[in-house]
């Protein structure tokens, strides 16, 4: 049977917090600590059901724990991105590159913040900035828990979390203000690697 290596919580790349006034220390604590946590378990747990189906060859529970992986998986994976893609000297806007590229694909930034703020206020799970290889080109994504409305193919470079857990202890039930407060740690330099990562695959 293959070797795989289990999943792991990535640490945070600052304190616990640093994001404040935007997001406070106790939410980043329960949202890494507790939330990204448990997918990052949900994840391992489906996938040792694979394994341990595929060596007894019985294959009843197998349709229910691919489920699983993409589920927790896609969470994991994004959480991953949303924690990177902040910055507790982050915010203003992208330059270079990435800049221009904005500019081109939504006419301006202002264009491309406008509909990624709508796309977020909508949105059961995440928002999401993504490279579309196939069209060649940035998309804003409404995407629902973690894998509804994902682009086959397609490469997120900014990532939005906009579950309540995200925001209400902080906000209440004004999200709006809480991706006003994000984007005053969005760390454009991570977003712009990423992108320059997405375009090299």
């Amino acid at each position: 049977m293959p070797e795989h290596s289990n999943p792991e919580l990535p640490p945070l790349p600052y304190d616990y917090d640093a994001l404040e006034p935007s997001i406070s220390e106790q939410v980043v604590t329960w949202h890494h600590d507790t939330h990204h946590q448990g997918y990052v378990n949900g994840l391992e747990s489906a996938e040792e059901t694979l394994a341990e189906n595929r060596e007894a060859g019985e294959f009843g529970g197998s349709a229910a724990a691919i489920r699983n992986v993409t589920h927790n998986g896609s969470g994991h994976y994004l959480h991953t991105l949303f924690w990177e893609n902040m910055d507790p000297n982050g915010g203003g806007e992208p330059s270079g590159d990435l800049a221009d590229r904005i500019e081109e694909d939504f006419g301006s930034y202002e264009g491309w913040k406008g509909e990624f703020k709508a796309a977020a206020g909508a949105a059961g799970g995440w928002a999401l900035l993504v490279y579309d290889p196939v069209a060649d080109q940035l998309r804003n994504l409404v995407v629902d828990k973690h894998d509804q409305g994902a682009l086959w193919g397609s490469h997120p470079i900014l990532a939005l979390d906009v579950w309540e857990h995200s925001y209400y202890y902080d906000y209440g039930p004004d999200r709006g203000e809480f991706i006003d407060g994000f984007f005053e740690v969005v760390d454009w330099d991570n977003v712009a690697e990423q992108y320059e990562k997405a375009t090299q695959q």
